[in-house]
């Protein structure tokens, strides 16, 4: 069976000619989009760091351009079909070497080649199966992560109601201790009040006392300067006998010694 010829194969083409890079170097990243849906392509020569997947997303962008505006295709229905690279003219230079040598620079082309085409239609329904079941799948997703949200949201209002309830309940509780604290304040004032009056009192008290006992205490060395004056006076005529007694008996005794 003789294989299909490559200018032969069925789809849109795009052709970039005289490309400055070797055809091998462009084959290594051709083989990674070959197969693969327009989509897939696209991606994955997005994310190579390889200086033939910038033209070669070119090329590909041309090809489904080709295939959408020509031949009325749809952009979402293509794949790559085929995608090689041809070696093109090579431009010889040389280089100076020691001893009078020269040393030949080859400067290689190739020919980037991309053609896409429609899937068949088994592929096309599997793709739509896979796509509804992705779908349901995200769809399952976004509802699970929509009823954790409202969970969420519901929890941080049952602790937001309940730090409220709290902070009620710690007002009222600081309101009381207030209300007790004034009280208590209240009736120290009122004892110390109280105090404060018996204190007074008692003072005034003391005070009277005082003043009452102040004349009397005037009045008792007065009666006793009295006494001992009547006292004094009782005592003087019996000193002066007594004197009068001693006198006579010196004398009687001075009588007989002179005799």
């Amino acid at each position: 069976m003789t294989a299909t010829k490559t200018n032969e194969r069925p789809g849109t083409r795009a052709v970039l000619r005289h490309f400055h890079m070797s055809a091998s170097k462009a084959r290594l990243v051709l083989g990674l989009i070959r197969g693969k849906s327009v989509d897939t392509a696209a991606e994955i020569l997005n994310g190579t760091e390889r200086e033939a997947a910038r033209v070669i997303a070119k090329v590909l962008a041309s090809a489904v351009s080709n295939a959408v505006h020509n031949d009325g295709q749809i952009a979402d229905d293509l794949y790559v079909a085929a995608a090689y690279a041809d070696e093109g003219a090579t431009m010889k230079r040389w280089r100076p070497r020691a001893r009078g040598r020269a040393t030949r620079i080859r400067k290689r082309t190739c020919h980037i080649t991309v053609i896409v085409a429609r899937m068949d239609d088994d592929q096309l329904e599997r793709r739509s199966v896979a796509r509804q079941s992705a779908s349901s799948q995200r769809s399952s997703r976004v509802a699970a992560s929509q009823r954790r949200a409202d969970q969420q949201q519901r929890g941080r209002r049952r602790d937001a109601a309940r730090e409220a309830e709290i902070e009620a309940v710690e007002a009222e509780a600081g309101a009381n201790e207030d209300e007790v604290e004034n009280e208590v304040l209240d009736v120290h004032v009122d004892e110390v009040d109280v105090v404060e009056t018996h204190e007074e009192e008692a003072a005034a008290l003391e005070d009277d006392s005082a003043e009452e006992a102040a004349p009397v205490a005037k009045k008792a060395p007065a009666k006793k300067k009295a006494a001992a004056k009547k006292a004094s006076a009782k005592t003087a005529p019996a000193e002066e006998t007594m004197k009068e007694a001693t006198a006579s008996s010196d004398a009687d005794e001075s009588e007989e010694e002179g005799k």
